[in-house]
């Protein structure tokens, strides 16, 4: 108990000393204590400003520019709907069954839709592919603690990182792509 009041009086005598007003911890009356209410201004001046500069040093795409990160995105994407579609083709069977074919089609289109729109650079597919990055990870992590052998801890691991490195690139890449006006704000 002593060594906390202890330290609790060194800190304060630490602050009084970065005021910079030549009081050095002696108690002066002059220099008002700091409430957590002053701190949390400060801590979101101090984030705003951060996040301004980070603005600032964002450069927008040139026309017909797309970032590499959703280039990649756009090939996973193709590459996801088309292997869907192929395996269903070749008659690949879940569980004992071959899959609804609507299921299928509306995965693949989803999926054929989302690399269009990364393809493009348009906004609403960087984010569509970053739902389903984001479905990915929750339903790899879950994997992850069911694992029962080593390729299945292995496989949900890859999945988990790489999903979650493109999810972590695309953040980067839809700042600088900008959303599209709002239809009537002109």
């Amino acid at each position: 108990m002593a060594q906390r009041s202890s330290r609790k009086r060194r800190k304060q005598r630490q602050r009084a000393a970065a005021g910079g007003d030549g009081a050095r911890g002696n108690g002066s009356a002059s220099a008002q204590p700091e409430t957590p209410d002053d701190r949390m201004a400060r801590g979101y001046a101090r984030g705003r400003a951060k996040d301004e500069a980070a603005r600032a040093a964002l450069v927008p795409l040139a026309e017909g520019e797309r970032p590499r990160a959703v280039t990649i995105a756009a090939v996973v994407a193709f590459l996801l709907g088309a292997g869907n579609l192929i395996s269903y083709l070749v008659g690949v069977e879940v569980q004992g069954d071959q899959p609804a074919l609507m299921g299928i089609a509306v995965y693949s289109g989803l999926m054929f839709t989302v690399a269009y729109g990364c393809f493009r650079a348009r906004y609403w597919g960087v984010l569509g592919m970053q739902a389903v990055l984001a479905l990915a990870l929750l339903i790899f992590g879950v994997l992850l603690t069911r694992a029962e052998s080593i390729v299945a801890l292995l496989i949900a691991l890859v999945v988990i990182a790489l999903a979650g490195t493109l999810f972590w690139k695309l953040v980067k890449a839809m700042a600088r792509i900008q959303m599209p006006e709002r239809p009537g704000s002109r």
